[in-house]
């Protein structure tokens, strides 16, 4: 499992994939990313300490991810970054929530800008489309609007590459994102252990008709593979 990587195109910095509890919702049913967990603290801890010791700061932006949201992340883990943070002069920190996590991210932002350090949250969303969002995916946002979810949010992930989406769908998720939010990141779906398999016929799609439009788009990042920002695989991790 690659856990640290460097992003150089489009927003440089930073990116650690660290490990936490993991999700608390878990119903999404095209995702397996809640896989990579562990219940123990001590080892989470160990874990990701020694993968933050590799951050050097060199854009002064660091990104977080794992499995769940930031609030999934041990205490102890959760000060190394802020200890990272103040001794590598990173000053923009962006972290994941899920939408049910909302409520934690106020304490999140406060505590870091304390540090001078702004807080930038990404939120897997899928699609704009409220009714294949719960109903297809079950993402457990309720009915939430994009307005609504900009205010708890800075940036939005989608997912692409699902049985019932075209090219028009895909394009209205990305504009919609591209006003409400300050980034959009594309996940094309990839096969994985879910019960959700990747339409070929839609990634076709999506690769003709709408990735021309957005590739050179600098707030726009897709994501062909959910490897493609570096980090993630398979999990041997001690």
């Amino acid at each position: 499992m690659q856990r640290y990587s460097v992003i150089t195109e489009k927003n440089p910095r930073e990116i650690l994939l660290l490990r936490g509890s993991g999700c608390k919702w878990r119903k999404c049913r095209f995702c397996d990313y809640h896989l990579d967990f562990s219940k123990d603290e001590a080892e989470n801890f160990k874990l990701n300490k020694r993968e933050l010791e590799k951050v050097n700061g060199r854009f002064g932006v660091l990104e977080v991810i794992n499995s769940g949201s930031f609030r999934d992340l041990d205490e102890n883990t959760v000060a190394e970054i802020r200890r990272v943070c103040g001794d590598k002069n990173i000053r923009r920190l962006h972290i994941e929530c899920h939408w049910q996590d909302r409520d934690t991210l106020c304490a999140v932002r406060e505590s870091f800008a304390k540090e001078g350090v702004q807080v930038i949250v990404k939120m897997g969303v899928e699609t704009f489309d409220v009714d294949f969002r719960e109903r297809v995916l079950v993402k457990g946002m309720e009915r939430a609007e994009p307005k609504e979810i900009a205010e708890y949010a800075d940036e939005a992930c989608l997912l692409f590459g699902l049985e019932g989406q075209t090219a028009a769908s895909m394009k209205a998720d990305i504009e919609t994102g591209l006003r409400w939010f300050q980034r959009v990141c594309v996940n094309v779906m990839t096969k994985n252990s879910s019960q959700m398999k990747p339409d070929q016929a839609v990634i076709q799609q999506f690769m003709e008709d709408v990735y021309p439009c957005y590739q050179g788009n600098d707030r726009v990042d897709i994501l062909l593979e959910n490897t493609d920002f570096g980090v993630g695989g398979n999990s041997d991790d001690k």
